[in-house]
């Protein structure tokens, strides 16, 4: 279990995040919802330690990460799994090379075995004989079952999705949810995704976050959303699915 127990984060005069407290649970995929500017994506930042809270701690497992120096975080870090909005794979590295990037920074792993790794995670997200490709040549929903290979290679107790499913049409959004509603169960992973899609909202939604200007403004599943009286949950929903609607019309 991850938890956030009161955390405020802010920038020069600007309050980000106001007394942030939640938790996300082991073997069940987790969101954070929020519209431009709730601070989901600094929440999601802190939790991982890429910022640091002015105030509040992160905590994974009951261990402090909040309180850790650099290197006394490591072996959490290496329990870490994340998925990057665009992906971020290497432009310069091959498919393989890749996945296997995480293997080389935290293993002791033989090349051998850091290729058998690799392979394995490639077919786990269904995706041969790409091994020699470069991102440069995959499309955008290939490019994503990519990074969520290279995610798990450490085999990780804890996976991080940032808009996974950024720039993807509805068919291959719906192939990444069920890729990583799957391996969180396979893996019993705590995972988070930060995400404004609503498909992944009904589909996914075991425990949602919803933030608004920075605080914790609803918390429950999916279902608890379609009995919800929250006023800002319930325009953010609906503004949300008009605009997708719009989007899918071509308009």
């Amino acid at each position: 279990m991850i938890e956030a127990k009161n955390v405020y984060k802010g920038f020069s005069n600007k309050q980000v995040l106001t007394d942030i407290s939640c938790s996300f649970e082991e073997g069940k995929v987790n969101l954070i919802i929020g519209g431009s500017g709730s601070g989901k994506t600094v929440l999601m930042k802190c939790l991982v330690g890429l910022m640091e809270v002015d105030k509040g701690s992160i905590e994974y497992d009951g261990r402090n990460f909040s309180d850790m120096s650099f290197r006394e975080r490591k072996p959490i870090r290496q329990e870490i799994g994340m998925v990057f909005q665009g992906g971020a794979l290497f432009d310069s590295l091959t498919v393989e090379r890749n996945v296997g990037f995480p293997l080389g920074m935290f293993t002791n792993m033989s090349p051998e075995e850091k290729r058998e790794r690799a392979n394995f995670c490639l077919q786990r997200v269904n995706l041969v004989n790409v091994n020699r490709l470069f991102p440069s040549e995959l499309s955008g929903g290939m490019k994503k079952r990519v990074a969520i290979a290279r995610a798990i290679a450490m085999n990780p107790k804890y996976l991080f999705c940032d808009e996974p499913n950024s720039g993807l049409d509805p068919k291959t959004s719906i192939v990444i949810d069920k890729l990583i509603e799957e391996l969180t169960d396979e893996y019993k992973m705590t995972t988070l995704i930060n995400t404004h899609d609503m498909n992944s909202v009904s589909e996914l939604g075991e425990k949602i976050i919803f933030l608004h200007q920075g605080k914790k403004w609803w918390e429950g599943s999916f279902n608890d959303i379609l009995h919800s009286d929250n006023i800002e949950l319930n325009d953010f929903i609906f503004a949300s699915r008009v605009m997708k609607k719009f989007k899918s019309n071509g308009a």
